[in-house]
């Protein structure tokens, strides 16, 4: 099978292209490596600004990697806005790809309409991005993807897609719960990939006299993801035992030295306002690190997980994620548990093998 993965997102759409390589599957991934993550791609759709010179360089390049775009048995995008250009732009390029390839389909992985619109109905979930309860949450970054994808063109680019795809692939619980009841018919959740083989796991010691929290940052987006709070109950921690904790914060670094930074930790602090672990909480599991965020119960369910409960669930709040951070120092014989059932989690739900044969037989599906 041909196909081609459009678009990256934390490194999904490059650990899915190596699992289907291995399975036998010729796989191009065409994007811009997350922008400064810089992940690995066989086109690269990289626009360095929207100058007028950055702009027509990115154009012509694009024009160029367009007719390495056609006949495809499969062609996946990352989301809507699977290129940075505008919703107008992008319109007749998803119409020149779904003319030029057998299937085209849709993931649901990120921020989208339907992810705005859901967050925004105050009942679907009890926290999310956008609300906590039937309060909403006001923040630059919320505000304006409001006004992006709920009130704007790529809304409308969005509910087209989804409208015309052959599928729709949902990598988490929330974003399943947002595209089921628009498309029952046409959505199927299929797990993030990780390359567990690449990883050495490293499960932590109780005696060791410190625990390494990580940590990572980016100034423009820390309200959104909760970061901000996470971190400010990270230093009372500190202060509060200063010789039983040690703090690692990135700021904004490449994916590989993230990686790097990750790799002599204990626990990661992610998401905190997430049901469920992504690919950062991911990637970190498999390493032997505990996460500290998405850990609920319709989590575990849409896996069909009953056994393994390795994620120190956090509610939406600088107190709670502070008591749970305690916890672990004052019970460090628990992060030994807790970091082997995570490595074994990865392992049971989120292989890369595993996921790229899910991806093929939903694909094969389709018709």
């Amino acid at each position: 099978m041909r196909i081609l993965l459009l678009g990256e997102y934390s490194n999904v759409h490059s650990t899915l292209a190596k699992g289907l390589r291995e399975l036998g599957h010729s796989v191009t991934v065409a994007s811009d490596g997350d922008g400064w993550k810089d992940y690995p791609r066989d086109i690269d759709l990289r626009r360095k600004s929207t100058g007028k010179l950055d702009t027509l360089d990115f154009l012509f390049r694009l024009g160029r990697a367009l007719p390495a775009m056609r006949d495809y048995d499969v062609v996946q995008l990352i989301n809507p806005v699977f290129m940075e250009l505008r919703p107008e732009r992008l319109f007749p390029i998803y119409r020149y790809l779904r003319r030029n390839n057998a299937k085209t389909f849709l993931g649901a992985f990120g921020m989208d309409y339907y992810w705005v619109k859901t967050g925004l109905d105050g009942h679907t979930f009890r926290y999310s991005d956008f609300n906590i309860g039937t309060d909403i949450r006001h923040n630059p970054d919320n505000d304006r993807f409001i006004a992006e994808w709920l009130d704007g063109p790529k809304g409308e680019l969005n509910r087209f897609i989804a409208e015309d795809c052959d599928g729709i692939v949902s990598g988490l619980y929330e974003y399943d719960a947002c595209y089921r009841p628009a498309f029952p018919q046409k959505t199927r959740f299929i797990p993030f990939p990780i390359d567990t083989g690449s990883v050495t796991p490293r499960i932590p010691h109780p005696d060791n006299p410190r625990i390494r929290f990580f940590i990572g940052i980016q100034r423009t987006r820390d309200a959104y993801k909760g970061t901000d709070i996470m971190y400010k109950a990270l230093i009372r921690l500190a202060r509060q035992y200063p010789d039983r904790i040690e703090i690692v914060k990135a700021e904004s670094v490449p994916f590989a030295q993230y990686s790097r930074m990750m790799d002599q930790c204990d626990v990661l602090l992610d998401q905190l306002y997430s049901y469920t672990p992504a690919m950062n909480a991911l990637l970190a599991m498999a390493k032997g690190l505990v996460a500290v965020g998405g850990g609920e119960e319709e989590n575990y369910e849409i896996l069909g997980e009953k056994e393994l409960r390795p994620i120190v669930n956090v509610q939406p709040s600088e107190e709670d994620v502070y008591q749970q951070l305690e916890q672990l120092i004052l019970h460090p014989e628990d992060l030994a548990r807790r970091s082997a059932e995570g490595i074994e989690y990865v392992r049971r739900h989120h292989d890369y093998l595993k996921v790229a044969q899910q991806y093929l037989d939903f694909w094969d599906r389709q018709d």
